[in-house]
């Protein structure tokens, strides 16, 4: 008898969990769907008192308003600097870091590294007013070097980092020395492929909050001439002002525009992006 119930009982719970993710994917999914229908639709269905789940005709061409009006051709090439220039600095200084707080022996090491990890709590809103004034001291204000220096350090990254490191058995480094190889040999030749998986996954964090930064970049560059995606996309309302209906089919292309460099980055490391937070989680 209880055999049947409990079989039953297994069944019920597949299926709520199966009806729960569908939803929950639902609701994850639908307001990126409805960015892109609505960057097909033209003005005036946008408009419509009661929303059309699909464009009545397709206007592509409201991704070449964006391209040649906006200036977006320009906000990309200042973001994919800006992210490159970020992402280069946070690999390097990270992993050095990360290498010294997980192999290193000096004294105050772990003192050190909780004060690292207490930068994890610290939001950008707290400390931009003294960062601002030195960027603008130095004359970095719309400059590349002012939007890419106040984040060549992350907190995050250092912390990912060490915990891989310290997962890997010592053997491996001590091996690695024997055989001649200095500090960064190891860190290229045995941590980094140990540590693959997280390596990958905490530089596409770094990369996507690159590119999606906008508190920052609205900040330091006031100019058109270093206005990056976010901020341009923020600017796409004021770009078409005056025209007798608003814009927002051509703002959502702008914004489809924005994010399909990460949707191609995820679907091609998607894989080491799970294995990197199961590790972390497990840990």
């Amino acid at each position: 008898m209880n055999g049947p119930r409990l079989k039953k009982h297994h069944s019920a719970g597949y299926h709520i969990q199966t009806i729960v993710a569908i939803l929950v994917t639902i609701v994850m999914i639908f307001p990126l769907y409805w960015m892109l229908a609505t960057s097909f639709k033209s003005a005036e269905e946008v408009q419509r008192v009661i929303p059309t789940l699909f464009p009545h005709s397709f206007h592509p061409e409201n991704y070449l308003n964006v391209l040649t009006r906006a200036n977006f051709l320009h906000y990309y090439w200042n973001t994919i600097v800006m992210t490159a220039g970020i992402l280069i600095l946070q690999v390097g200084t990270g992993t050095l870091a990360a290498y010294g707080f997980a192999c290193g022996s000096f004294k105050g090491r772990e003192v050190l590294f909780y004060v690292v990890l207490g930068a994890l709590m610290v939001p950008l809103q707290v400390t931009f007013i003294p960062i601002y004034i030195m960027c603008a001291n130095w004359g970095l204000a719309d400059t590349f070097l002012g939007l890419i220096l106040p984040e060549a350090v992350s907190a995050y990254y250092i912390f990912m980092l060490r915990n891989s490191f310290l997962a890997i058995d010592q053997s491996y480094i001590d091996a690695g020395r024997i055989d001649g190889l200095g500090r960064l040999g190891t860190i290229v030749h045995v941590l980094f492929p140990m540590s693959k998986s997280t390596v990958f996954t905490v530089t596409l964090v770094t990369f996507s909050n690159g590119w999606n930064a906008y508190f920052w970049p609205k900040i330091i560059a006031k100019n058109e001439v270093r206005r990056v995606l976010t901020v341009g996309l923020a600017q796409l309302k004021n770009t078409f002002a005056g025209q007798a209906v608003s814009n927002y089919h051509e703002i959502m292309a702008g914004a489809v525009l924005a994010i399909v460099p990460l949707i191609i980055l995820f679907l091609i490391f998607q894989k080491y992006m799970m294995t990197g937070y199961s590790k972390a989680a497990m840990k």
